[in-house]
Order: structure tokens, then sequence, then C-alpha cells
């Protein structure tokens, strides 16, 4: 236990180079706190359990935080492993303590059905405690990557599980905020514990292939030191080497060879101001020539979590790829650092401070994607879209800059400028021409977005989006819009039924209404009417139960039969569907089927699919055409027509010219002469369609055009037994 006592010491003796030694007083204290709360705990390496909260605290530590995040470091499994709670933590230590240290602990007392969900729940809380102090991550960031030093002790498959949750989750955490350090040393140990036959035969080629490189290193660098040294320009040049996960990222995700991606030569120039990174760019590109379409410059345009560089890659001596990265001091301790560099550098100007506002931008982001989402899970998935920033850089019309995932479109631009933008957009203009919306966009494009009021978002959206912010603002968007279609159509039904009982669901009174939600176990109207809406529950049941007439009479049964019929607008939404064996159009005779779970199916009167439901009340309802119907309605024709060239065109021309839309056709051949023509157009009503086929008819080599319909089955119960159709 003395071994430990020392280490408390060292800390302290390290944490008097950038904190006062009240704040270090501060910290010991919350030391000999945990190892009385943790006094006979042992880790399974075998060490006293006091071991990791102290080596988290180191950890904090290097990073320069500050006193209160090295105190939550020291407390942080005291809540969860001993039984000390967060209001004796709160008593001793202030709330500020209190509440990081709630914030950190793991969430482990609640039941979940998989271990992907407990994961999922575990990040959502984590995500909510971010929002209220960011320390809270690097907290839980310094307390994983102790966890990834010490994983040899664990059974393969824990060892194995903790690697993929570091490797999915908390490696791009990290490089999010910027903390690059931290990413890659979570990337090679997860890349071990995971992996570990690759990771030790990657690492022996990179060994062999070190000692062939180092000649032509050396030769390189030299001549870069020497062309700064000419220029007069102060700098210090070092050789960067790939790790691990990277070169198997490299060859697995891209189909390379070991010897393609080692054959690259990377170097970083550390510079005093940025005035010096672009002349020290100028000096390089004069000593070796640039790959052209290779030059990006971060400095001018940082990445989302605060990157600043400047990158190119040069044609070096006997034509070998050289990468080089140049950057200020400042520059080196953000990419390292990232929002950690926040206190690190908390005294000076504008580098971290922008680093912190990123980083909180991102967490609000976070908490807009869980409240849109269904579930932990979904939640998750959209989490990890948003975690893997290999970004384009986007203008706005007024040249503001956006950075988007690669593959982004221009409906995630529309939801990353604002929510509203997205719901409402209609088309969009890349680099001033007209684009359909799902086109990948490209860095440095100008992007306008089209809006348009009352639009709403398209499910056909969530095929081609890549953000987590549009995906998950989509889903939300449509499931709300069902919720409340739902509602409306269940409101209009009920007050059918209702009608047969010669009242109105205003009318019912409210002890009525609250039995029902009773009896069906549902705690409101609204979610009665949502049932009803999307046919999970009958209309005409739920209105004898809110009248309190069970003793109905078939006479009754009657009246709600024969009750008036429901009117179709045309603008139900998503919980209203036209049946495709009969495409109804308005004009025609129709009748309403409740399909549960899809709500109202509208089909014709005649349909021969419903004759066997037709007369049940509690399954079909009648249906009428409102007077102000709008819309486009599918309807099937077949054509019949002389074989002549270009005839299909001239057909197309005829049916677009009587302003409908073709939205599919298809054709046959009846004999050498002969051929006939299936086609789905849209029309507006059966008036619309005469017109059509009118049109197609007065064509010279239409022989007959007729509406193709489901065939009454009527007629045909009426045919002997044992005929042909």
């Amino acid at each position: 236990m003395q071994a430990v006592a020392d280490n408390i010491d060292t800390l302290s003796t390290d944490l008097t180079h950038y904190l006062q030694q009240e704040q270090v007083n501060y910290v010991r204290r919350a030391y000999y706190y945990a190892e009385q709360a943790h006094e006979g705990q042992f880790r399974r390496s075998g060490e006293p359990y006091i071991t990791h909260p102290l080596a988290v605290a180191g950890i904090l530590g290097d990073m320069h935080m500050d006193h209160q995040s090295l105190m939550v470091a020291m407390l942080h499994d005291v809540i969860e492993d001993t039984g000390i709670t967060k209001t004796a933590i709160k008593s001793q230590f202030g709330h500020t303590v209190a509440d990081l240290v709630d914030g950190v602990s793991k969430l482990n007392k609640i039941t979940f059905s998989s271990r992907a969900e407990a994961q999922a729940e575990n990040f959502q809380k984590m995500a909510l405690a971010m929002a209220k102090d960011l320390r809270v991550i690097l907290v839980k960031i310094a307390d994983r990557l102790h966890n990834m030093r010490t994983l040899d002790v664990l059974a393969p498959e824990k060892r194995r599980r903790i690697a993929r949750e570091t490797l999915d989750i908390y490696a791009p955490i990290a490089n999010r905020l910027g903390m690059n350090n931290i990413c890659v040393e979570f990337e090679e140990l997860g890349f071990a514990a995971l992996y570990p036959m690759r990771a030790r035969r990657i690492e022996a080629e990179v060994k062999r292939v070190r000692g062939n490189r180092k000649q032509i290193l050396s030769q390189i660098q030299t001549s870069l030191e020497a062309c700064l040294e000419r220029e007069g320009l102060p700098g210090r040049t070092i050789g960067r080497e790939k790790h691990l996960y990277s070169i198997y990222e490299k060859m697995r995700s891209q189909r390379k060879a070991f010897s393609d991606i080692m054959d690259v030569y990377a170097f970083r120039i550390i510079v005093d101001s940025v005035d010096t990174c672009y002349r020290v760019l100028g000096a390089v590109h004069s000593l070796y020539k640039p790959v052209p379409g290779r030059f990006k410059d971060y400095i001018a345009i940082p990445k989302a979590n605060g990157y600043q560089s400047l990158h190119t890659v040069l044609f070096g001596m006997h034509g070998v790829p050289i990468e080089i990265q140049i950057r200020t001091e400042e520059m080196e301790a953000m990419a390292n650092n990232g929002i950690a560099a926040h206190w690190l550098y908390k005294s000076s100007e504008d580098l971290p401070a922008n680093a912190h506002l990123r980083a909180r931008q991102w967490v609000n982001g976070l908490l807009d994607m869980q409240k849109n989402a269904g579930n932990s899970l979904e939640f998750i998935e959209h989490v990890k879209i948003d975690l893997f920033p290999d970004e384009i850089y986007l203008f706005t019309p007024k040249g503001g800059i956006l950075a988007l995932p690669t593959g982004s479109t221009a409906v995630d631009f529309a939801y990353a400028v604002h929510t509203d933008v997205g719901n409402s957009c209609v088309a969009c203009r890349i680099n001033r021409r007209l684009a359909p919306l799902s086109e990948p966009l490209q860095s440095g494009q100008t992007i306008e977005i089209i809006t348009a009021p009352g639009t709403q978002p398209n499910p056909a959206w969530l095929s081609f989006v890549t953000t987590g912010k549009a995906r998950s603002n989509i889903r939300n968007y449509l499931k709300n819009q069902k919720h409340s279609e739902s509602i409306a159509l269940g409101r209009r039904l009920l007050n059918k039924a209702l009608a047969g009982f010669g009242t109105q669901l205003d009318e019912v009174s409210h002890d009525n209404i609250e039995n029902v939600q009773v009896l069906t176990k549902l705690n409101s109207l609204d979610k009665l009417l949502e049932e009803i809406g999307m046919g999970n529950r009958m209309a005409n049941v739920i209105a004898q139960l809110m009248v309190a007439r069970h003793d109905s009479t078939e006479a009754e049964a009657e009246t709600v039969k024969e009750q008036g019929t429901l009117a179709i607008r045309g603008s139900e939404g998503m919980v209203l569907n036209y049946a495709k064996c009969c495409h109804p159009i308005p004009g025609d005779d129709i009748v309403g089927h409740i399909s549960s779970g899809r709500g109202m199916v509208v089909h014709t009167d005649d349909c021969k699919n419903i004759a066997e439901i037709r007369n049940r009340t509690e399954k079909c309802v009648a249906l009428s055409w409102d007077s102000g119907v709008e819309g486009d309605f599918s309807v099937e024709l077949r054509v019949e027509l002389e074989n002549q060239r270009g005839i299909i065109a001239t057909l197309a021309t005829t049916i677009t010219g009587a302003d409908a839309n073709i939205e599919k056709i298809s054709t046959v051949e009846r004999d050498a002469r002969f051929s006939i023509v299936n086609l789905a157009i849209s029309v507006k009503n059966r008036v619309h369609l005469a017109r059509v086929m009118k049109r197609v008819r007065l064509m010279k080599p239409v022989s007959k055009v007729t509406r193709v319909k489901s065939r009454v089955l009527r007629k045909t119960i009426k045919r002997p037994l044992g005929s042909t159709a």
C-alpha cells in the first residue's frame, strides 16, 4: 500500500506545475476519501482497486485538466462499487463534483433485453451528462483508456467485447473531440485485443520494412531541413510513423497491399506562425513537385473537430510519394489534445475556446438526435454515422461553410442548415444548376436549398441521406405525421359509427370515454383514436362501448349499417391507401376496408377482393368522394394497337398532352401485326380518364382501349360450374 501512497505524492508534485497548492490539496483529499471507500477491494490483476482511479487522474493530469476533473477521476467508481451515495459526496466535495461523479458512474441497475441495448442506453446517459458538463466525457475517456491498458487480465470474450466497443464508440468520440493521441492509443490497444494475430503480423512487417526505409527517410528529412534553412524558415521536421490500425483499415477499406501503403513517406513540419506555414508550403513545393489535387488547407477551413493543418503530397526523389503536414505549435497541441486543450490553454485566446464551442455544438446535436430517436438503438445508429468525420466542405450562397460526411446529399445539407429547412426542402441548386436532391455532393460546391411552405419530408429520402441528423429528423417527422393522420381518421370513423346511435364524440360523457380507455387498456383518447385509424380496433365496437348499448338490437345494427358515407378528400396521408388491385379514382363507387396496421384501404365497390367481407360493417365502411377531392390517382389502361415505327412515342405524347403522367409502361406482342401496351397513368378523376381514353382511341393505329379493373365477382358466381373464364 506504501507504493500507492508514493504515487499520489508523485502525482501531487506533477500537478503543482499547473495547479495551485490549494487545488492539489482538494485532489489529495478526494484520493484519501476514495482509498478509504475502496478499502479491501482489488482489481483482477490483484492490485488494490485505488490504483485504477489514481491512474485515471494521472491521465487527466497529463492533459492538464482542472482540479475538479481530477477529483472526479478519484471518486468515479465510489457510487457504483461502494455503499457511498451521491448525497454523501455532495456534502464532502460540493454539487459540481457530485454531479460529475454521477454522470460518469456506469449504468448497471437497469435490466436490458440485450447487450447492444445496454451499451446504447449507457451511451445515451453519457450524452445527457455531457450536455450538462463536457468534463464527463473526458473523465470517461481517461477511465476507458486505463481499462484498455490493463485489458490482458480479462477473459478473451470480455476482452474482445470491450475492444469492439472502444473501436466503435470511444475511439471515434476521441477523434471527434480532436484528441488524436488518445484516439490512436484506443485504436492500437483495441486492434491488438480484437485481432491479436493480425496486429502481430502487421507489426512484424512494419519492423522489417522500417530497416529498409531508414536511408530514404533520412535523405528526405535532410533535404527538407536544408530547404527550410536555405529559405530562413524556422521549424522542426518529424518523420511520421503510420500506426498499425490505420495500416490495417487502409488495407481493408481500400483493398491495398501492405507494400502500397508503406510506400508512402510521411513528415510533419512544425513552425512558429500561420504565415510561416504558407511560406514553408511554397518552399517544399519548389523542392519537390506537388501531386495535383492532393493539397488540402485545413487552416483556412478547419475540420469539424477543430483540427488545423496544411496537407500536401509531393513526388520525392526516385518518384517516391511524400505526405507533408505543416502546422504551428498550437495546432500540434490542438491536434493531439483537442478539447482538452481548452483547459490546457485556458488563459490564451482563440483556438481552444473554438474547440470547446465546437464540442458543445456536437453534443447539442446529439441531444436533438436523442429526442427524435424512437429508442436507444436507433439513437446509437445515428450517432455512429455521425462519429466518422471523413468530411467534405460546402458553401452556402452567402459564403458560410458547412462540414458534412463524404457522400452527403442536398437533403443532409438542408438539415445541417436547420431542421425546418430540411423538412420544407423541395429542390436544390448545386453551383447554380438545378440538381436532384439525391446527388452526392463534392467538396467546394455551393449549395442553395429551395423550400416551399406546406411541404413535408419524403420517406424515399431515407434511402440516400447520410447524416444522423437528417435520418433522425425524417424518421421523427414521418412518425409524428402518421400518428396525427391516424388520430384524424380514427376520429372521423368513430364519429361515423356514433352517428348510428344518434350521437357524436363531443357529446359522449367523459366518464364513458374513461371507461372505454380502461377496458381497452389505452391511457388516452388520442391513443384510442390512433388505434381505430390504424385499423387495430373497430370503430363500431368502440362506439357501442361508448354509448353503453351492449344490448343493441338488430334494427340498431341496421341503422349503423345504413348511416351516411364517409367522404374521402384525397389528403388523408399515410393512413389511407388506394388498392392496387382495382385502382379506385374519384367518380368510382368506393368502399373502405379496415386493414390492421395499415389504416384504411380504398377499393372500388365491385372489387372482387373484398366481395366476401363487403357487408361486414366491422370490416368495411361505406365511402364517397368529397366534392373538393384533389390529387393524382393511379389507374391502369390496356391499349391494343397496330405495330408501327415510333408508335409508343406517339402514344406517350398523346397521353401527356391530355395532362396525364405515365408511371409505368410495358409492351406485349400479340402477333406479327398487333401489340398490347399496358400503362399505369395518373389522372385527376373519371372525367379526366375519359378524356385521356378518348384521345388515345382517336389514334389511327389504336383498335381498342380499356381500363383494367378487378373482374366483378358476382358475374363470376353466376357462371356455370366447371366453365372457364
